[in-house]
């Protein structure tokens, strides 16, 4: 029962070959950081909703963006999910490519407001962009709260 080396390599190269398909799973496309539906975020200021949240782990999550295109920016009123509940929020700081002389967080920061426009937290624990002081609207409320920009 000696194999030559021809019967060999003709047994063993459909099988190298079918593993090494079934195990490269890689991506061509680029990762996409914007602010869609379901994008995870976390909340920055010290409400109680978004304190339970963090101790749960489980993050809020995007379920409408209030703009035409359906994507956020820095500033976007969204609407997401926290603990089953719906609440408004504005996006703060985002980990997609910026503008420049816009700062790049490393995660996506929003604040809760309620349905007046006033923000649930009394606090915002991250330092905010600058370029939302040029903003107006209920962001003024949220931008009175933040100690540090940048």
């Amino acid at each position: 029962m000696a194999l030559s080396m021809s019967s060999l390599s003709s047994q063993v190269a459909p099988i190298a070959l079918r593993v090494a398909t079934t195990c490269c799973c890689f991506s061509t496309s680029k990762t996409h950081y914007e602010i869609r539906n379901l994008a995870r975020m976390r909340i920055v200021d010290n409400s109680a909703i978004g304190k339970a949240a963090a101790e749960i782990g489980k993050p809020p999550r995007v379920i409408h963006v209030y703009n035409k295109k359906n994507i956020g920016h820095l500033g976007d009123k969204v609407l997401v999910t926290v603990k089953g509940e719906m609440r408004r929020a504005y996006i703060v700081g985002l980990k997609q490519k910026q503008k420049a002389n816009v700062p790049r967080m490393d995660t996506n920061n929003i604040v809760l407001v309620d349905d007046n426009g006033n923000p649930l937290g009394n606090r915002i624990h991250v330092p905010i962009p600058s370029c939302l002081r040029g903003k107006g609207g209920d962001l003024t409320k949220i931008l009175s709260l933040a100690t540090k920009f940048v």
